[in-house]
Parts: C-alpha cells; structure tokens; sequence
C-alpha cells in the first residue's frame, strides 16, 4: 500500500488542511482568481478558502492523493516564485524555504511523529524537508499545526509521506477543527495606531507594539486618501496582515469605551492612559463621492463590506441613491474624528484592492 501511495496511483480521497496568512492566500488566489482556477483545472483536486477578514485563512485540499500532489506541488513552486521575486528587490543573497503548515487532527500527530520520533526523523532523512509538530492544540480545536519547510521538491516528497501516514493511522474520536478568528473590532492606541485584536495581546506585547511606530501609510488630500509613498501597506492592511498603521490621531480614541483588555488598568497605565477615558469625542459628519463604477466593491455582495466597515470602524456609512446624469454617488460618515477616519481608510483600502486588481480578496 504504501509504494502505490508513494507513486500516487492508489485512488483514496483525502482531505488536507493548510493554515496560510492573508498574503500567502492572495498569492494563490491570484488577480481575480486566475491561480486558484488553473490548479483546481490541472490537478483535479477540489481546493477551498476559507472566509476571509481573517488574519490567517484555512485551505482545504481534496481529492484522489495523485491530484492532491499535483495541487501540493503547484503551490509549492508558486510559493518559491515568490521568494525569487521578493529576492530580485533586496539584497539578501542566501534563499529562504518554501514553508507550508498543514493543520492535522491531534489524535494522527503521535503516528507521524513515531516512536521516540523516529517516523518524523525517517521522514526528514528521506525527503530533505524540515517538519515540526507544534506542541500544543491550535486554539478551540483538537488539531495540531505541522510545519514543512525545503525546496519545492523535498516538500512535494514529504507530503507525499505525511498522507501515507493519516491514511495509515486515521483520527480517532471526533476531531474539532480549528477555525481562524476573524479580526475583531479594531481599537485605536496612543499614537493613534490600531491593532485588529486586542484581547490576543497581552500587556507585556502591548508595550512593544507601543515602542514600533511605522511610517504614516498615506497623506490625505482632499477627499482621497493618496498612498504613500506606494501600495504595499495598503494591500498590508486589505489582507489583515500587520497592525493597522497610524491614522493621525495625536491622542488616543477609544470608539465610546475603555480599552477592552482583561486587564484594562494595567494597560491603560502602560499606554500613559489614565483610567477615567471613556468619554466619546462629538460626532461629526464628513462627505466623500465615489465614482458610480467603483461603489459595488465597497457595497459588497447584499452589503456586506459596507456592514464590515461599519462595525469596524464603529461610524454611520450612508450612501445616497444613484441621481440622474451622474457617474458619482455621494456617501456620507458620521461618528467620532477616529471612527470617521478610521472608515475612510477601510473604504480606501478597498478602492485601492479594487483598482490594483486584488478584489478577489
């Protein structure tokens, strides 16, 4: 059974998981998803992403195994691709691995990591790819987090072992599977910097998320916000992949309430905040117009960016109906300063994921 397995000709449906963050999806998806059709077309495997709003996304792979090596193989070499292009734009000279994370049901870790580890050392001796077995359980699920790192090839050859062994040993007992937190309100720090979920920091990485302030992501003028100096920590924050940069704020904005930390004093305290802050600053209205071609990508299917973009930023977003005769519609924001520029930013981030062909996402 085992050598079929290997030559990828013995025809069992299995169904691999692969944590990925939001770059590493998009890469895949490709500009209005081209990539993502192609390998579903030349392996045969069924590939699904999970929803996104995620800082990380779940892919699920399924198929006969041949087609899922063939769709393990495309990833991996689209991964590399990546690697050499971030290359020809730095001046690092040693190439760093293409690196996977399969999410593996904890009940199989035991069979792929062997006896004393022998298996995962059988499998890192034969295949040349580095594999680790994470400790302990992702959260709120009975799965583990697999690491594989090497070249396109040696990682081709290690997943080819790891399906050999979940076929081998299937899970035992019901297994739940771990499902990525989608980012929850974000909150605005001193320095007016915004980090997607606060209650995953603790205060000891709150101090050194206070220590880093990155550049201003963009200037506004006028009524648009004009990326500076390029796209990259848009499309950065379009896929949830850093804290959200400073929106300008000179003094802290908490959207009409505390600091939603467990300990909010202490964090308060370490911000240079005192506790007594919670009053909301007045509401405002600002008015922005959006050509009539570009408002459906910030509308959403039945609404629901718009809906993401209010809840994010905590302000009211109306938009006017369509008037006669014009290729604009008017929308209207009314909330605190940091509510209102906090939404004007969502909706730019979306015009900008729009116009550079990244809607996909």
């Amino acid at each position: 059974m085992e050598s079929k397995v290997s030559e990828g000709g013995l025809n069992v449906t299995l169904t691999i998981r692969l944590l990925m963050h939001g770059k590493e999806v998009g890469s895949i998806i490709g500009k209005k998803g081209e990539t993502v059709k192609k390998m579903r077309e030349e392996s045969g495997a069924r590939i699904n992403i999970s929803e996104g709003n995620c800082p990380e996304r779940i892919v699920t792979i399924t198929g006969p195994t041949d087609a899922i090596f063939k769709a393990f193989a495309m990833i991996a070499y689209k991964f590399e691709e990546d690697i050499i292009n971030s290359m020809s734009n730095s001046t690092a000279t040693s190439k760093p691995p293409v690196t996977l994370r399969l999410v593996v049901p904890a009940s199989q870790c035991g069979s792929l990591i062997g006896k004393g580890g022998s298996k995962i050392k059988e499998i890192r001796e034969s295949t040349g790819a580095q594999v680790q077995v994470a400790g302990d359980m992702l959260p709120n699920s009975t799965e583990r987090a697999v690491t594989i790192s090497g070249t396109p090839d040696a990682i081709i050859q290690c997943v080819k072992q790891i399906c050999v062994v979940m076929l081998e040993s299937p899970p035992k007992g019901a297994t739940i599977p771990y499902r990525p937190k989608p980012a929850s309100t974000p909150v605005i720090f001193a320095g007016g910097q915004v980090r997607a979920d606060p209650l995953a920091a603790s205060t000891a990485n709150l101090s050194l998320l206070l220590q880093h302030q990155p550049l201003p992501a963009y200037t506004i003028q006028g009524q648009y916000a004009i990326p500076h100096p390029d796209l990259t920590k848009l499309h950065q924050l379009a896929m949830q992949q850093t804290p959200f940069p400073p929106l300008g704020q000179t003094t802290p904005a908490f959207p009409g309430e505390k600091l939603p930390l467990h300990s909010s004093d202490e964090a308060q305290n370490l911000m240079g905040q005192s506790p007594g802050l919670d009053a909301s600053p007045p509401a405002s209205t600002h008015e922005l117009t959006i050509p009539n071609d570009l408002i459906g990508c910030i509308i959403g299917r039945q609404g629901t960016k718009i809906n993401e973009i209010r809840q994010m930023s905590g302000a009211q977003i109306k938009i006017a109906n369509a008037t006669e005769g014009s290729s604009e519609r008017q929308i209207t924001i009314t909330g605190t300063p940091a509510n209102i520029s906090l939404a004007q930013y969502l909706i730019n981030a979306r015009l900008t994921s729009e116009v550079t062909g990244m809607g996909a996402l």
